[in-house]
């Protein structure tokens, strides 16, 4: 089984590994890995895998009963070891963009009672749609207000695991979204936001994050649509 390295540290962009498995004849399965596969809304990591004598570029990476890294040329034989390395644009863009969703979805709860039921974010721009009627022009300029007064001060983001059933009792199931998880899911991990005591931002997620909000760059509301009744669909940009 890969172990899923991005989950402790999204920052390492470069580490060696093992192949373990081939499929076809374009996907690498490691025994560790630092590429994020596509999910949650976060598009996955691209970049490349390399020995002393051949380079793959790393196109795709998608998550089945494994991590695969889709290549573009015939993969590497079982027992290689490759060093990856993982594009530092891209992989900073999501961090910061994922980030930024959280504070969106957090605001939107807070401020208007509105639920997250959806995100799909990219390197230049993003989108989240929630339970709500209609915003209006004075209600986008108060969320783009409240985001960059969040990313302003600076917040503390962190995470850790947690037992699906402790998580469940102890934890506000509107906020941390659990219920969105599949039942096989058994061990949690948080991320959070804000002062430890009473986090701004406490939800179940396994995406890859920025440190502080101050990270994430100033946040622009680019526009909105509707999404069928009672749903609407917020975009924006960082800058």
């Amino acid at each position: 089984m890969t172990e899923a390295r991005y989950l402790d540290d999204a920052t390492c962009l470069t580490f060696e590994a093992t192949v373990e498995a081939v499929r076809g004849t374009d996907r690498v399965v490691l025994d560790q890995t630092y590429f994020y596969p596509a999910g949650g809304g976060q598009p996955n990591d691209t970049g490349s895998l390399s020995t002393a004598d051949a380079e793959w570029a790393v196109t795709d990476v998608v998550k089945r009963d494994q991590i695969e890294h889709v290549v573009d040329d015939e993969a590497p034989e079982p027992g290689t070891t490759v060093t990856g390395r993982i594009d530092a644009d891209r992989r900073r863009a999501h961090m910061r963009y994922h980030t930024a969703q959280h504070l969106l979805s957090a605001v939107l709860l807070t401020e208007f009672d509105a639920e997250t039921t959806g995100n799909q974010l990219y390197a230049d721009h993003a989108h989240l749609d929630c339970a709500y009627d209609r915003f209006d022009d004075d209600d986008l300029q108060t969320i783009e207000s409240r985001l960059n007064e969040l990313v302003a001060s600076d917040q503390s983001v962190r995470w850790y695991t947690l037992d699906r059933d402790e998580a469940e009792a102890t934890l506000d199931p509107e906020r941390t979204r659990l219920h969105l998880l599949p039942d096989s899911i058994r061990e949690v991990r948080i991320v959070e936001i804000g002062d430890e005591d009473d986090p701004f931002d406490r939800t179940a997620c396994a995406g890859t994050h920025v440190a502080s909000t101050g990270e994430i760059g100033t946040v622009v509301l680019t526009g909105r649509t509707t999404q069928g009744s009672s749903h609407e669909r917020i975009d924006f940009v960082l800058e």
